[in-house]
């Protein structure tokens, strides 16, 4: 019996595949994925003038199809992109964005840094952990939730905050973010404070970072309340950055 994440499933067993298991036996995506895949690498890689930069967002396009960046997943970008395992492992595991295991169907990211830290960042964190039952980079048993300490969301006017599959949930507390994970986990409609009026999967989200659209970005403002209010001053006073 084959055991570990480099197991043999029988219903992945082809011909084509690119690694082999213990004993001879071969593993790696159906047809019908790797055929989309493929698909979808080519278009990918065919936006860079050298193949091998197209990496990053390869890894997000695998990681879309298992939920985290799989053994099978880095075998085929370093097929893709002519390069080695090594190389791939090597960036795959640098970046955090890059999970080693699969993530909740809702990766939930609580900023921990030091303005949303002294906001009330790290008693959310406390609470919201012991709430879900797990900790940092660990999904609960049903796959619906994982959890991240953040170190920084990128918006501090809006401290403390959290992320849902990379979208804002602005100005939180305790109680809002163990709602908010309730909610998720009762597939209740859930929209982010800023963008999108619809929240996407884990998987969806890491398709959109490979580069491929859903068509959101426009949807919802980017920016709003304090991070607008130096704008707003530059505008009534005529202010205006140098010319070049």
């Amino acid at each position: 019996m084959w055991t570990g994440e480099r197991a043999c499933r029988a219903h992945n067993w082809t011909q084509h595949a690119s690694h082999e298991c213990a004993g001879g036996a071969v593993m790696t995506y159906s047809p019908e994925i790797r055929e989309r895949l493929e698909r979808d690498a080519k278009e990918i890689i065919g936006r860079y003038p050298k193949t091998r930069s197209a990496l990053l967002p390869l890894l997000h396009l695998v990681q879309s199809e298992d939920g985290y960046v799989s053994d099978d997943g880095q075998e085929f970008c370093a097929e893709m992109l002519g390069v080695s395992k090594a190389e791939v492992t090597g960036v795959a595991t640098f970046y955090t964005m890059y999970k080693r295991k699969p993530a909740g169907e809702y990766h939930v990211g609580v900023c921990i840094n030091a303005l949303c830290a002294v906001m009330g960042g790290d008693q959310i964190w406390e609470e919201l952990s012991e709430h879900v039952g797990v900790g940092h980079e660990e999904a609960t048993a049903d796959g619906k939730i994982s959890l991240e300490r953040l170190e920084c969301n990128a918006a501090c006017d809006f401290a403390p905050v959290m992320m849902v599959n990379w979208e804002f949930f602005d100005n939180q507390t305790p109680a809002s973010a163990k709602q908010l994970v309730d909610d998720l986990r009762d597939g209740k409609d859930v929209a982010p404070t800023r963008g999108p009026k619809k929240l996407c999967t884990f998987k969806q989200a890491s398709r959109v970072l490979s580069g491929l659209p859903d068509e959101l970005a426009g949807e919802g403002p980017s920016a709003a309340g304090a991070s607008l209010e130096g704008l707003k001053v530059a505008k009534a006073k005529g202010w205006k950055a140098p010319e070049a």
